[in-house]
């Protein structure tokens, strides 16, 4: 028998732009997986041997998301933990701010949009393999090939309906031992993905940053064909470490705010330094700005 749907509220500090957020999962939300509309996020979850969703509105005029579980009531303080992640809704905007707002080049964007957030991945497994999927692609390209994994791969979701997700995301094991002839992507990065999947599927690689995120980052770097671009990527989006901060990526490179012919990887990682331990942070204005310039990324 499936468990009625109950809400719960969370609270954030004030500033948070949902407009930011629903930005972000247009451009990357996996038809199944996820629903999207102007005001509400939904999206399949496996905790422990359940499957359910989830969604999430904003609530007008209170610095509050409303979270509606559809999962069994017990896996509703996880549940909620990992939202206040994805959602990044314990950070203190004024902090990071302060440390960030004198800086010359990123101070003038803070003002522009004071507050933005670091979305983080609901799964870590999910947010690597589109990391390693997204290699030298495009954000659009990749988000074909991995919805292309999800109806091969993925579960359908019990007694979905419309306007909600329908399947859930491949599992470790599904992917590592699957055919992916045709699934448009190089062999190589077929051979990484999987042998990425196995591993995890194995436990023989640990994913998570209990340890230190550049831990991880040392970790998935072992793996061949995964190099510091998808680790540092990784770090950052599926664990939302604040100081990650992966420097050869383009998107930050060609920011409007480094002049028509960019900077070099090594002079941003330099720049960098003077961010920590809020380099994620700097990230996400760098790639607000190139995404206001007409490009998508991060």
């Amino acid at each position: 028998m499936t468990a009625p749907p109950f809400a719960i509220r969370l609270p954030y500090r004030a500033p948070w732009d949902w407009q930011q957020f629903h930005d972000h999962f247009a451009l990357r939300s996996l038809a199944g997986v996820e629903y999207l509309s102007p005001r509400r996020y939904a999206r399949s979850v496996r905790m422990g041997g359940d499957t359910g969703w989830f969604s999430v509105q904003p609530l007008e005029e209170r610095a509050e998301l409303e979270l509606e579980i559809h999962l069994a009531p017990q896996h509703a303080p996880a549940l909620a933990e990992r939202v206040r992640k994805m959602f990044d809704l314990d950070s203190d905007p004024r902090l990071i701010a302060e440390h960030l707002g004198n800086d010359p080049t990123l101070g003038p964007l803070i003002r522009q949009a004071p507050g933005l957030r670091l979305p983080t991945a609901f799964d870590p497994f999910e947010q690597a393999v589109r990391a390693i999927v997204g290699q030298q692609v495009t954000v659009k390209a990749a988000v074909t090939i991995v919805g292309r994994l999800v109806q091969r791969l993925g579960e359908a979701l019990p007694g979905a309906g419309e306007q909600q997700p329908g399947r859930l995301f491949p599992t470790p094991e599904a992917l590592a031992g699957a055919d992916l002839a045709g699934i448009g992507m190089p062999g190589k990065r077929v051979e990484t993905l999987q042998r990425f999947a196995a591993a995890c599927a194995s436990g023989a690689l640990a994913l998570h940053i209990d340890d230190g995120a550049q831990e991880l980052v040392r970790r998935l770097c072992a793996l061949p064909g995964i190099g510091p671009w998808t680790a540092e990527y990784v770090a950052l989006r599926a664990f939302g470490d604040p100081d990650a901060f992966p420097s050869a990526d383009l998107g930050l490179l060609k920011s409007p705010v480094w002049g028509s012919e960019g900077i070099a990887a090594r002079d941003l990682q330099r720049r960098a330094e003077a961010w920590r331990p809020w380099r994620a942070y700097a990230a996400v204005y760098l790639w607000h700005a190139y995404s206001q310039g007409g490009r998508t990324g991060g």
